[in-house]
């Protein structure tokens, strides 16, 4: 059975990655890294001292000029090379997602080719990194661009993405010629671990990539340490207002990408099957804990029978999905990563009940598949007449509840996508080219799908995000990451 399948046989004892060696954290604070589906512990991750995560600050900084002399190609054969270690690897890195995470392994081995289609991007840096130039700006004067790596940079990882997220930036700063420190989540840190593994593997030079665990004491020494030339954060609005603020006021570059409160709309001549299908996989896909999740569906139009089709149809789709533990490839949906996810996802269903919304499908008390504790489970919970300004509208959930609301037109419904906080992803599931370009025209969202659900850019794009979703001016992944990356020199040269 593909179930008893689990790469990690015994707890491990994680260590921090410095200056190219495996270091024994001295710290005296460990957090157990637990399987959310089976509660057993599978790591002790120290929470790294304030000397540790200098010293690895530091091992970067002394790193740093001899690996941006290197030269472009030979920095990415150490990429090419670790591509081919995640290839070889790839099914064990996607259960250690699903062991330490609780996603299910398809949604695992998805995250694992995203992170690998990073490190595939980044290995154009000789073309992509390219400057520009023009001769005889003025007679005999020539004027060039040039774009250099800056120095050490660092990423603050979150929970739900423990493998790919970290990869929207390591090889973009790798390859670039800058040196790199990633702090984990000590929720799932060990996603990184093997990462880390292989990295060294690949022959990336000592100090260049180093990886420290630990929580918020271990991200405030990377956002004031001036050696740090820039911060990258992925988490929640509430943490992300504070790394921006901390970065800037240290006159650091930051790139802050964070919650969202996902606007899904359906017009009566959508494809009701694949619409369907889609929102499955977006409402409830990583069991709710995405910033690409759907939150808000909402159905325009007056047409009763239009209307009931739809609803219908996303609930026989919902009272279908299997969860369990995501080990079993029959399994859908997979726990929560956290208690305190279940007991967020409970209060958000308790608030709605309260402001009036209907309660149509009721997840809080679990339905799982095969003999496993059900304390960090849910079930898919579904909302009816819920109305812009409920709470439940408007605050991310994250987790796996849909709200069903009504708009008469389009134009209302983006109205409500435009008057949200949040502006990471928004879809329209419409047969209409002009309501499609309306809609990519007016929304006041950074990502849009037309007929797609999950609004996941490639890696040779930016992942966009607006107003509380995002803050800085360049995102992770694509020509932005490298832009974020590189500073631009301006050479002019007359030559008498």
């Amino acid at each position: 059975m593909a179930i008893l399948e689990e790469p990690i046989k015994e707890v491990l004892e994680l260590e921090n990655y410095i200056n190219g060696e495996w270091v024994k954290s001295e710290s005296q604070e460990i957090k157990d890294v637990i399987n959310p589906a089976t509660q057993k512990v599978l790591a002790k991750a120290p929470m790294s001292t304030q000397k540790e995560v200098t010293a690895a600050i530091e091992a970067a900084q002394e790193a740093f000029p001899e690996w941006r002399r290197t030269a472009p190609l030979a920095r990415v054969r150490c990429l090419f090379r670790l591509k081919e270690l995640l290839e070889d690897n790839f099914e064990e890195l996607s259960r250690v997602q699903t062991m330490e995470h609780g996603k299910t392994i398809d949604e695992s081995r998805g995250e694992t080719r995203r992170g690998i289609e990073m490190v595939e991007v980044a290995t154009g840096i000789p073309s992509l990194m390219m400057g520009s130039n023009l001769e005889d700006i003025a007679e005999g004067i020539d004027e060039y661009l040039i774009y250099q790596p800056l120095g050490v940079f660092t990423h603050i990882a979150p929970y739900n993405f423990p493998f790919m997220v970290p990869l929207w930036y390591t090889p973009f700063a790798l390859a670039t010629g800058n040196t790199f420190v990633v702090k984990p989540s000590p929720r799932d840190p060990i996603s990184q671990v093997k990462l880390a593994e292989l990295i060294d593997e690949a022959g990336i030079p000592p100090g260049v990539y180093n990886l420290v665990h630990g929580h918020v004491d271990a991200a405030q020494v990377l956002m004031e340490h001036p050696y740090v030339k820039g911060v990258t954060f992925v988490g929640s609005t509430t943490v992300g207002r504070d790394v921006y603020k901390k970065s800037a006021a240290a006159y650091k570059r930051s790139i802050v990408q964070m919650s969202a409160k996902n606007f899904l709309i359906v017009m009566p001549d959508a494809d009701v099957p694949s619409t369907i299908a889609a929102l499955m996989t977006s409402f409830f896909g990583n069991t709710g804990q995405r910033c690409l999740s759907g939150a808000n569906l909402v159905i325009v139009g007056d047409d009763e029978g239009f209307y009931n089709t739809l609803r219908d149809g996303f609930l026989e789709a919902t009272s279908k999905i299997r969860v369990g533990y995501g080990l079993d490839e029959a399994i859908q949906m997979g726990p929560m990563q956290g208690l305190d996810g279940v007991e967020r996802t409970k209060k958000y269903i308790d608030i709605g009940l309260k402001e009036g919304a209907k309660l149509i499908v009721d997840g809080r008390t679990p339905t799982i598949a095969g003999d496993y504790p059900d304390d960090y489970f849910i079930n898919p919970s579904v909302f009816e007449d819920v109305t812009p300004d409920m709470t439940i509208a408007k605050e991310e959930i994250f987790g796996p509840v849909a709200n069903i609301l009504r708009a008469k037109d389009l134009d209302e419904a983006i109205t409500m996508i435009n008057n949200s906080n949040y502006g990471n992803a928004a879809s329209l599931f419409t047969a209409s080219g002009p309501a499609a370009r309306d809609f990519q025209y007016r929304v006041e969202c950074g990502n849009i799908g037309i007929n797609i659900g999950i609004v996941a850019p490639m890696a040779f794009f930016p992942f966009s995000g607006m107003k509380d979703s995002f803050y800085g001016i360049l995102h992770g992944q694509g020509r932005d990451a490298i832009r974020f990356f590189t500073e631009s020199k301006m050479s002019i040269q007359r030559w008498f």
